[in-house]
């Protein structure tokens, strides 16, 4: 058998391509032999000029103007054919030598072998020896006509020659075509086959042989003819030999005629489609085929067998078939042709008919059925004891690798978006088959000696199979690997990757690469919007494509800094997996990746940290990794892996190497985008003393200094600070002119600058769980989400570079401010004290509030002996309410308190204070140590309002007016607001303040302690008398004589200015005596603080420390001069009356002083003030004793 045959094939000139005169160089031989066959068809009407008619030509159809020669060109040559009087075409019928001149530069040499290697084929009608590149010595030589000589010239020009040269070859075929079919018309010829040669010759086979010559000459006429170009006229010499050899029985010549008619009709219509030709065509050749059979049948007991010649005619008609519409048809034809190879004895026919289906299955698109039969040629090599037949098997077995799906990647890129890129075919068959494929291809590689196909068939085999085989087996494979790659070069690389499994496992970005900004260059703050608020690049709270358009992630890597990917490796064999080194694959160039080496014990994983550092501008692509393992370096790709994961979870490959090795659950991780970005400056922040917790107790005020250090190549030149996260009130201040004036900050600088803070309040959860902590175990952990964070948004030069418009982006550096707040000072809890007790006063204590008058008589002893005691000189202290502060210490250092009320500069009734300020009064400082209490008491007289309003009690008094008053629905609201508002500022006014140590301080939060303390009597603090009561010693004496005398009716005078206080000039102090036996004129001043004219009568009272009244008419012990008892006075709103009078003390001692009075007709206002519980209850108000010290004798 011979491969490639096809109908045409018998019009097709066997014309051998010999090398001769010498080695030639292969790339040269490729050459020149390509040179040749690209004339394989030359027209007819191209040989006029070489062609010479001596005598009629027997080729009375010839198509000079449509026809051409078919010419098959044969590298090397080939064995004479023993069948070659059957059929011309396969008779070698023209020698073309082929010369290298500068190998071989002796032309009598050439010419000796070229003749030597000719004689080889005696059949040939034509013989040329072309030599090329010959030396201009050469050209200059005798000119022979046995060598042709192709001078060196360009491309155009020799192929125009070589054409010449075969159109002079093609004539001279022809002419000799023309004179053997004349010899043979006029003479005969005796033709004789195998077939024949192995008959007896009696007397019947000679007669039977001289009635077949005719018919049999007649076929091979035909058979030239078919070869001169002319089918019109082989057509006509077939039909006579087809009647010949039906008339005398020779079946196998009749098969041969009917074969060569069918390929003249099918040669006269050269590339016409016509199913009419078509059906003829197969109604012959199964004609054919059935005479070949019948020939077979009947030449049974030779040796030589023509079945060959049944399967070259069912070959040759699937051929002419082989379309995706009769595929049904071919495969029978291919498939009956297969059950046939049983009767070839000769291995290399079988060779070639598996060949032969082969490649008519792969043409149909039967790929598996290619693939068996190419394993069939692949086992025929493989029975040759020889390296290249182990290599021929190796290459047939490597085509078959596809239809398997075990192909390499070398050969075949495969399509990682889709599913069919998984083995869909999950069979223990397929899985079998698929391993014996790759263990052929292992045996044969090692038998031809590459031990680089043999690393790729054990690492595929390997790799994809591994549960299917032993461990024993797993570990022969592993030394297969390792010796191939000994005989290796040291760093050869290969298509196919072995182990370990690799995925992609996260990206843990630094927050100096993920807290990247992008610069608008028209935006002068660039950072406003341009990150979230926290330290962290994603929250699971954010919509959904809010911060980007596309689902694709961004990540900006920047020249010269160290970034990582973290990969998972997976070793699910049983043997140790030493890879001698991995680092990240990276096509574009801008990036140096770091080797590591790692070593995975059997059915283990491994998270793995890959580094590199990026080195130019531009994206950055990491499809996978580059291992070195096994002596050899691969590339294993991230999305190979994700598609063999995904077909592991769909049950389409055999199993999952992570989950074999214990690892988690596969997650699919999107690679993100990758930019390198130009170098950027970098800040490293550094909280002086430490980055831990901040140790601060609850109101704590202090100083942290943080320290920003540039540990980038590119200065800071422009940065902004601003707060984020929760608590950010805690940050009181930043001292944004230290770090500014640092601008800009050089590579390696740094700026140190403050934070002031301020600790918050623990909550009552807090406290509580705090609280069921020990001592010992205290939080001194701050608690994740509630700290403040100081977002610094900095950036380098804004110059752009190399013309580039765009602005470098700039960066985002999050400073957790990691707050510890711990339970400092507690406030145990806070109540009101009513007490009524007389009390001294210093002269301290009588300073007036404007601080003009300087008085300092007193000693400083005196003083400071009551700073507690903050209320009015002129009442003493009757009704005084104190505030008790019950303070503790839990914590292990000592607390001093400091206790503040602050006041208005100014008040209505010109209430002094104490301390010496017009703003603030202070007690003394309270130390409390560990574990030990105290107690603090704040007097409320100062806080009452200047004036008792209405409003205070619109609820009351608008009970009458209808449901659902607009009006009234006001006013309550207002009133309520503006009591709110009282009672907030007067809680405003109490600072606890307390230090620790140096630098340690702090306020308390005792808002919500004194509230409830006060709650129930807020009204009573707050709200004014309607009337204030006081004592001073007479302006003018004379004056106000005068007046007693004048109207002792109404001796009262009215004050012009009702804000006006006592005079400090005649004020009566309570440290200056009074003596006795003397008449000292007084005054008592009332004041109105109300919004109402109020009418009363005035009494005023003396009384001794016994208590008795002086002014008693039976013991009088003082006496007076003018009224003191039912004084009717009628006081303007918010002003005061004075009324004089005089004493005169006959006893020395101590003395109080008392004004009350009663109202006449009290408003609502009034008696809702006084909490009168019927209309005709008397309002009686009274004023606090005045204490009085007379000195002198009885």
């Amino acid at each position: 058998m011979e491969p490639g045959l096809s109908i045409e094939s018998g019009s097709a000139i066997r014309v051998a391509v010999l090398p001769v005169g010498g080695t030639i160089p292969p790339p040269r031989l490729r050459e020149y032999a390509a040179l040749v066959a690209r004339h394989a068809r030359v027209d007819l009407a191209s040989l006029r000029t070489y062609y010479s008619e001596h005598q009629k030509s027997p080729f009375a159809h010839q198509p000079w103007e449509t026809g051409c020669l078919r010419l098959k060109f044969v590298l090397g040559g080939c064995v004479p054919s023993p069948w070659e009087d059957f059929q011309s075409s396969r008779k070698v019928l023209a020698v073309i030598g082929i010369c290298h001149l500068p190998s071989s530069p002796d032309l009598d040499r050439v010419a000796a072998d070229f003749v030597d290697a000719a004689r080889t084929y005696p059949s040939a009608l034509a013989r040329r020896c072309f030599a090329f590149c010959p030396r201009d010595a050469q050209m200059a030589g005798k000119k022979r006509d046995d060598i042709i000589m192709f001078p060196p010239s360009d491309q155009q020009s020799v192929e125009l020659h070589m054409l010449t040269m075969i159109q002079d070859l093609a004539a001279s075929l022809l002419m000799e075509f023309e004179k053997w079919v004349l010899r043979a018309e006029s003479t005969g010829t005796i033709l004789k086959t195998p077939l024949d040669s192995q008959s007896s010759l009696g007397s019947e086979e000679v007669i039977k042989a001289k009635k077949r010559r005719l018919g049999r000459a007649q076929k091979i006429i035909g058979d030239y003819c078919l070869l001169a170009g002319s089918p019109m006229d082989a057509n006509a010499h077939y039909t006579t030999a087809i009647e010949l050899a039906r008339l005398t029985g020779d079946v196998f010549w009749h098969a041969g005629a009917l074969e060569g008619s069918v390929c003249a009709l099918v040669a006269d219509r050269m590339g016409q489609s016509d199913p009419v030709l078509e059906d003829e065509v197969k109604y012959r050749y199964y004609t054919i085929i059935q005479l070949y059979r019948r020939a077979t049948l009947q030449d049974n007991a030779q040796r030589v067998s023509p079945v060959s010649f049944e399967l070259e005619a069912a070959l040759k008609l699937a051929r002419y078939l082989c379309r995706q519409e009769l595929a049904k048809e071919v495969s029978d034809l291919l498939m009956g042709a297969a059950d046939g190879a049983k009767a070839l004895i000769d291995a290399s026919d079988r060779l070639i008919l598996y060949i032969e289906i082969a490649r008519l299955f792969g043409t149909l698109g039967y790929k598996r059925k290619a693939a068996f039969f190419s394993r069939q040629v692949a086992q025929l090599y493989l029975q040759q004891d020889n390296a290249y037949a182990a290599m021929s098997a190796m290459q047939v077995l490597t085509m078959t690798t596809n239809a398997y799906h075990v192909q390499s990647r070398k050969t075949s890129k495969i399509n990682h978006d889709s599913s069919k890129a998984i083995v869909s075919l999950f069979e223990s068959q397929w899985s079998t088959l698929q391993m014996v494929v790759l263990r052929e291809i292992l045996m044969s590689s090692i038998r031809a000696a590459d031990p680089l196909s043999s690393w790729s068939a054990a690492a595929r085999l390997l790799r994809s199979f591994y549960p299917l085989i032993t461990p024993a087996g797993q570990s022969g494979l592993a030394s297969s690997l390792a010796n191939s790659a000994d005989k290796l070069p040291t760093g050869t690389r290969c298509a196919d990757p072995c182990l370990p499994f690799i995925r992609l496992h996260s990206f843990p970005l630094h927050p100096s690469q993920r807290d990247i900004v992008k610069r608008n260059p028209g935006k002068k703050e660039w950072w406003t919007g341009a990150g979230p608020s926290g330290p962290f690049i994603y929250t699971p709270f954010s919509k959904a494509g809010a911060s980007s358009g596309t689902s694709k992630q961004e990540v900006s890597w920047i020249v010269g800094e160290p970034v990582q990917v973290m990969v998972e490796l997976a070793n699910p064999c049983s043997f140790d997996l030493v890879i001698e080194s991995i680092y990240l694959s990276v096509h574009s160039g801008n990036f140096d990746a770091f080797p590591v080496s790692v070593s995975l014990p059997p059915n283990t994983s491994k998270l793995v940290l890959l580094s590199g550092i990026p080195t130019q501008v531009g994206p950055i692509s990491i499809p996978g990794c580059i291992v070195h393992c096994f002596g050899v370096i691969t590339e294993h790709l991230f999305k190979e892996v994700d598609c063999l994961l995904l077909g592991a979870a769909q049950g389409l490959v055999l199993s999952d190497p992570f989950r074999c090795c214990g690892s988690s659950k596969f997650k699919s991780v999107n690679f993100p985008s990758i930019s390198v970005v130009p170098p950027l400056p970098l800040l490293v922040a550094n909280v002086v003393g430490g980055d831990g917790s901040i140790l601060l107790y609850e109101g704590e005020i202090r100083d942290v200094l943080i320290t920003l250090t540039n540990a980038g190549t590119v200065p800071v030149e422009e940065a902004n600070i601003a707060l984020s996260g929760k608590n950010q009130d805690s940050v009181i201040s930043i001292a944004h002119s230290t770090w500014k004036s640092a601008l800009p900050i050089k590579p390696g600088g740094e700026v140190t600058f403050a934070v002031t803070l301020r600790a918050w309040h623990l909550s009552s959860a807090d406290l509580e769980a705090d609280g069921s902590r020990s001592p010992a175990s205290s939080r001194r952990i701050a608690r994740e989400g509630i700290n403040p964070f100081l977002n610094i948004h900095y950036a380098g030069p804004a110059n752009p570079e190399n013309g580039d418009i765009s602005l470098p982006p700039g960066r985002r550096l999050v400073v957790p401010l990691n707050i510890c707040v711990v339970q400092g000072m507690r406030l145990v809890r806070a109540r009101l004290l009513s007490m009524e007790i007389p009390a001294r006063f210093t002269e301290a204590h009588l300073r007036p509030v404007s601080g003009k008058d300087d008085i300092s008589t007193g000693n400083d002893t005196e003083r400071t002996n009551i700073n507690l005691l903050k209320i009015d000189p002129y009442k003493g202290s009757w009704g005084l309410c104190l505030l008790e502060l019950e303070l503790f210490n839990p914590t292990d250092v000592v607390f001093d308190v400091d206790v503040a009320v602050h006041s208005d500069d100014t008040n209505v009734d010109q209430r002094v204070i104490s301390e010496g300020s017009a703003g603030d009064a202070a007690c003394h400082k309270t130390r409390i140590d560990r574990d030990y209490s105290a107690r603090v008491l704040i007097p409320l007289e100062n806080f009452k309002l200047p004036v008792l309003d209405a409003s205070f009690f619109v609820k009351e008094s608008s009970s009458d007016e209808p449901l659902g008053s607009r009006a009234a629905a006001i006013a309550e609201r207002n009133a309520k607001a503006e009591l709110n508002a009282s009672i907030n500022n007067l809680i405003s006014k109490i600072k606890v303040k307390w230090h620790s140590g140096r630098n340690s301080s702090g306020e308390l939060n005792i808002k919500d302690a004194i509230q409830a303390a006060l709650q129930a009597s807020i009204m009573d603090i707050l709200l004014p008398d309607p009337l204030t009561f006081s004592f001073k010693l007479a302006k003018n004496r004379i004056a106000t004589n005068a007046d007693s005398s004048k109207d002792s009716g109404n001796p009262s005078t009215h004050s012009s200015d009702g804000n006006v206080g006592p005079s400090t000039d005649n004020v009566l102090r309570c440290d200056d005596p009074i003596s006795a036996h003397a008449m000292t004129h007084m005054e008592v001043q009332i004041r109105n603080n109300t919004k109402e004219i109020i009418q009363m009568n005035l009494s005023i009272s003396c009384k001794d420390v016994a208590g008795d009244n002086c002014f008693d008419e039976n013991s009088a012990t003082v006496l007076w001069a003018g009224v003191l008892s039912d004084i009717h006075l009628e006081v303007p709103p918010l002003q005061e009356v004075v009324h004089p009078f005089s004493v005169y003390f006959l006893v020395p001692g101590d003395y109080s002083l008392q004004a009350s009075s009663v109202i006449i007709d009290a408003t609502d206002v009034l008696r809702a003030r006084a909490k009168a519980e019927s209309p005709d209850e008397p309002i009686l108000c009274r004023g606090s004793p005045f204490h009085i010290r007379v000195v002198g004798t009885a």
